[in-house]
């Protein structure tokens, strides 16, 4: 079974050389995922050429090529507890940040001509109840506070989209939509090249270290002395700062693909939107252009093989459609994403020249490119807003009890959200 959906359905490609010898730059930055690239070309596009990215393997071998292609505003941390924290002006002016970023990754697909299967249909969020209160709550919430209006789609409209007994009512966020990840990074990988930025593959950073006012980034096969330095390892740690990989839990999430079901398609589903429901460990899915239907959920500090998540997920899928019982699946894979204890990215400078984007928690293809403007503006510009993001930072993720914490705490969401569910059905009210 091929692991990967992504990679099996990417065009062949030059690679980018490994650094050989030593390099000058203006930035260094170390990681070739969402947040790597989008801040080079943040950087380029503010005309910051003298950039070098460094990627241990290939661009997008983590998380970004890896999820689950949902494009949406937000973060991991709920709207409610960014309005408790930091009040209704900054609370807006960040959502606000990864909306603006929903609609630079629109720009960027054009601008670039990045070939990435976009598709323009929304994204639902389905309750798994009956009980519409957390509909209700998060809709009206958004439209108060964050001037962001999600559709209603009534119980009766959704079964006509979703052929599904499974949910109650639903939201609609039409400015979301989904794409193929892998494909969007290569996209990316392409043009900070093309703008003159120094991209090299297999060139895992293995020291890093202070040499006089500037740094010096150290890989097997050369060196980097750069004014900057920027972090954006995520989930694939790189050993390089202790408080850094310290601050973040790399927690597994599964994906699979099914084969083409052509016309079955719409036995399952007539929209073409992204869906993912209100459990705390939901389910998340999409209609793949090729008549594929990608399926990705848990949660978990195991990074399981591909047959063990073709077992997990396939029973999962079968809870919401069971007419695809004995649908084959032809890909299934895991990936590693990086969360903090407070659920919000850790975006700012560490020290002088040295920058930190990470943690994006599961949630990361808008604020990757949001951190990637912040960041890039703070250091062609001189740009502040990377302190908004203060309340947030190095906190210890208490590694190793904390991989015991992190899935005793999703068991326990996952038992709840079971109760919640069974206690409707006793109610007599059935999906």
């Amino acid at each position: 079974m091929e692991p990967s959906y992504y990679r099996a359905t990417l065009p062949e490609r030059r690679s980018f050389a490994p650094l050989d010898g030593s390099a000058e730059a203006r930035v260094c930055i170390i990681g070739g995922g969402f947040a790597g690239l989008n801040t080079a070309l943040g950087l380029a596009e503010r005309g910051v050429r003298d950039v070098v990215l460094l990627e241990a393997g290939r661009i997008g071998h983590g998380a970004s090529g890896r999820n689950g292609g949902f494009v949406f505003g937000g973060f991991s941390r709920g709207e409610d507890a960014l309005l408790r924290e930091l009040g209704p002006g900054r609370a807006r002016a960040l959502h606000r940040g990864t909306l603006d970023a929903v609609e630079l990754i629109r720009g960027r697909i054009r601008k670039y001509a990045i070939d990435c299967d976009p598709v323009e249909a929304g994204v639902i969020w389905a309750n798994w109840f009956r009980d519409p209160a957390v509909l209700r709550a998060r809709q009206r919430l958004l439209a108060d506070h964050f001037g962001v209006d999600w559709e209603w789609l009534p119980r009766a409209e959704l079964r006509q989209l979703i052929h599904t007994g499974r949910y109650g009512d639903a939201l609609l966020e039409r400015q979301g939509f989904h794409f193929h990840p892998l494909k969007y990074v290569e996209g990316l990988g392409t043009a900070v090249m093309a703008a003159g930025v120094a991209v090299h593959e297999d060139s895992p950073a293995i020291g890093l270290d202070r040499a006089g006012s500037r740094w010096r980034v150290r890989t097997a096969g050369g060196m980097v002395n750069a004014d900057q330095v920027v972090l954006a390892c995520g989930g694939y740690l790189a050993g390089l700062r202790h408080e850094v990989d310290a601050g973040v839990m790399p927690i597994a999430t599964y994906v699979m693909v099914t084969e083409p079901l052509g016309a079955r398609m719409d036995e399952v589903m007539t929209t073409r939107a992204a869906v993912y429901d209100t459990r705390f460990a939901f389910d998340y899915y999409r209609p793949l252009p090729d008549s594929r239907l990608l399926w990705g959920g848990r949660i978990s500090v195991l990074d399981r093989s591909p047959g063990a998540v073709k077992r997990l997920l396939y029973r999962d899928m079968l809870k919401v459609f069971p007419q695809l019982d004995g649908v084959r699946i032809d890909h299934a894979w895991s990936g590693l994403m990086s969360y903090a204890r407070h659920q919000m990215p850790q975006i700012g400078r560490i020290e002088d020249g040295l920058w930190l984007a990470q943690a994006f928690g599961g949630h990361g293809v808008a604020p990757t490119t949001f951190a990637g403007e912040v960041v890039a503006s703070a250091i062609a510009e001189g740009d502040t807003r990377w302190r908004e993001f203060g309340d947030y930072g190095l906190v210890s993720a208490l590694k190793p009890a904390g991989f015991v914490g992190a899935q005793l705490s999703y068991w326990w969401a996952e038992a709840k959200d079971a109760w919640k569910a069974a206690r409707e059905q006793g109610a007599g009210q059935p999906m």
